[in-house]
């Protein structure tokens, strides 16, 4: 697969930045970085990024985190120019870096709203630093994109049934006891659906709900699932999963936070908004703003919006003690817990066998060595450790093919011990 807009504006952007004085690598750098933090909360942004940018997908993590500012500030290029009185380069390089982000939503052919409020909101800051008009062509390619993307949301109709997705949860590796927490969940609002419709009195059930555990544990899979489930329930009219976390909450002003929290609310009115590592939010004042417009906004759309809020289990408990409105509002606790070496390797086949893959006894056996040997401290990555090894595996499966001019099919097909990474 290609990405040929997302390719066209970063050529764009070198362009202008060679005409600004800019050194070709250092746009491209700052490209990347860029595009990483827009497209950060897309599923498998990572790999789309890599094959854009040539860089290895395990870099995309530090690309976010570096990148991450620039959505609220002009990026450090942009301010050299800037700070060089060089305003008409600068505008024209501001307006590449809106185009970039713009573009980063094609790693998603079906873009969340989320993730086009996250482009155009991190356009609209590169545009007003450097003096670029709101109505710019960049804006307006922005705002065509959000409204396509809600028209073409609200036309799918064909949509997987309840018991379609209570399938596709009891597939996943592990869970057991997330999978029994969110069928209960599932047949209690199920019920209390019923119970209405026969004119009986209906318990007060809280739709919303906490994920806690460490990174790689399934939260963002299964919180897709609910957003379905709760769809098919009948309790929200579009059923997305609309992703975030405190960058695409808070903003750098008094009184900001508040308006870019609420068009992040807006985009997911009829769907989950996800809220990652929502604990950050308990920190500052900016962030006690972010929540008290969320808590506002779950009462003023009780019917129309639910939140899952996800993080490590300590910080959410404090997180949802810090504010009396979301402890009386979040009822639903579900723990995730880490995978096992046996979950983890199953993981891996599932991986495998989706790509056509057939890892050898051998791999197997080195590969459950790999997961004994690697620290379970805070930096595990549980289901993206397997990911990781999976992906290195295929590396290394094509550099060792790499001189068979016609491999066989069992060739093509099988992993080797000698394909997983050394301890």
């Amino acid at each position: 697969m290609t990405y040929s807009e997302i390719t066209a504006a970063v050529n764009a952007l070198k362009d202008a930045g060679v005409k600004a004085g800019l050194k070709p690598a250092d746009v491209t750098d700052e490209a990347a970085a860029f595009a990483a933090a827009v497209c950060a909360g897309i599923v498998d942004a990572e790999f789309a990024w890599s094959d854009t940018f040539s860089r290895p997908s395990s870099g995309f993590g530090a690309a976010v985190a570096l990148g991450k500012p620039w959505l609220e500030t002009a990026t450090p290029l942009l301010k050299q120019l800037l700070a060089t009185a060089k305003v008409a380069p600068a505008q024209e390089y501001a307006v590449g870096l809106g185009r970039v982000a713009v573009e980063a939503c094609e790693f998603d052919p079906d873009p969340s709203l989320a993730a086009v409020e996250t482009a155009r909101l991190a356009a609209r800051t590169q545009l007003r630093a450097a003096g670029v008009a709101m109505g710019s062509e960049v804006m307006a390619r922005a705002a065509a994109a959000t409204t396509a993307h809600a028209d073409s949301a609200a036309s799918v109709s064909a949509t997987p049934t309840l018991a379609e997705l209570l399938a596709q949860l009891d597939e996943l590796v592990g869970l057991k006891d997330v999978k029994s927490q969110v069928h209960r969940q599932t047949a209690l609002l199920r019920m209390s659906g019923l119970r209405a419709q026969k004119g009986l009195k209906v318990p007060t059930v809280s739709r919303h709900l906490v994920f806690v555990g460490n990174p790689g544990t399934g939260k963002t899979t299964v919180a897709r699932l609910v957003a379905g489930l709760y769809r098919a329930l009948g309790l929200l009219t579009k059923g997305q999963l609309i992703e975030t976390d405190r960058s695409g909450l808070v903003a750098g002003y008094v009184g900001q936070t508040a308006i870019k929290t609420s068009a992040i609310i807006e985009s997911a009115l009829g769907s989950v908004l996800f809220i990652d590592e929502a604990y950050s939010l308990a920190e500052d004042d900016f962030g006690e703003e972010a929540v008290s417009t969320l808590v506002k906004a779950m009462e003023d759309h009780r019917d129309e919006l639910v939140v899952i809020v996800a993080g490590y289990p300590d910080e959410m408990k404090k997180f949802i003690e810090s504010n009396p409105g979301l402890e009386s509002r979040f009822g639903t606790t579900i723990l995730f817990p880490d995978y096992s070496e046996d979950e983890l390797v199953a993981i891996f086949r599932k991986l495998a066998a989706a790509s056509d893959f057939e890892p050898t006894s051998g791999c197997i056996e080195k590969l459950r060595e790999l997961v004994r040997a690697e620290p379970r401290d805070a930096g595990f990555g549980n289901g993206r450790f397997a990911r990781n090894l999976f992906e290195s595996a295929v590396g290394h499966h094509a550099w060792r093919l790499r001189e068979k001019t016609e491999p066989s099919l069992a060739e093509l097909r099988r992993l080797h011990a000698d394909d997983l990474p050394e301890r």
